[in-house]
């Protein structure tokens, strides 16, 4: 059997500062944490990366594109279980990039880059979530205005974006530990679907009902 290839040192060096951000938060992180954990020397990390912003950046690239992939998929959603489905995509990715969101505003204050394609992405967002709520209304699943459309497009971007700092403030000792990723997930997607429920069609609701009974059950067996 061929043996794969060793990953790159540029690659290690993304994965192993991701895990380091999310963990500890990127102002807690330097790059001799990084060049330490990984066993190389701080200059090999700088050959790469000439300073944290430019690894930050590198790792928001990588996040824009797999955001993209996945807000493609709101041109499919056609009712609430699809809607859930998108969701919950949505944010496990923002959950794999957890540490742009925990860390966002102070990120923004000192990145300009940053704050430049940030910007882009919580339009990005609002676009994907509008053209949602456009499939959901052509199904006949959903009744709305064009001009609510957009506010509440606007409103779940709000939760969409800020769900993880919300967590985060109700217990910061452990609300973004990995143990806690599927709780959350489920919380953030279902209080995003209940924004819907006043333009649901009644059958729609019935089942957004159900999705949150469901989840209700599932939380009470995790506690128990």
């Amino acid at each position: 059997m061929a043996k794969k290839a060793p990953r790159r040192t540029a690659q290690r060096i993304l994965e192993t500062g991701l895990d380091l951000f999310n963990r500890f938060g990127e102002p807690n992180v330097s790059t001799t944490l990084i060049a330490s954990e990984l066993g190389i020397s701080p200059g090999n990390l700088y050959y790469h990366y000439p300073a944290k912003d430019a690894l930050i950046n590198r790792l928001h690239e990588a996040y824009e594109h797999e955001l993209g992939e996945v807000l493609e998929e709101a041109q499919g959603v056609r009712d609430i279980g699809q809607a859930g489905a998108f969701l919950h995509r949505l944010f496990e990715l923002i959950w794999r990039y957890r540490f742009l969101y925990r860390d966002l505003n102070d990120l923004l204050s000192k990145n300009r880059h940053l704050e430049t394609r940030f910007q882009q992405v919580l339009r990005s967002k609002q676009t994907a979530l509008r053209t949602l709520l456009g499939r959901m209304a052509e199904a006949g699943h959903l009744s709305i205005d064009p001009a609510e459309a957009d506010l509440l497009a606007r409103s779940m971007v709000v939760l969409v974006t800020y769900w993880l700092s919300y967590e985060y403030v109700g217990n910061p000792r452990e609300a973004l530990e990995p143990e806690h990723a599927e709780e959350s997930l489920t919380r953030a997607s279902r209080h995003t679907l209940q924004l819907l429920t006043p333009y649901l069609a009644p059958a729609q609701r019935r089942h957004l009902l159900t999705l949150g009974t469901m989840d209700a059950g599932e939380d009470a067996a995790l506690t128990a």
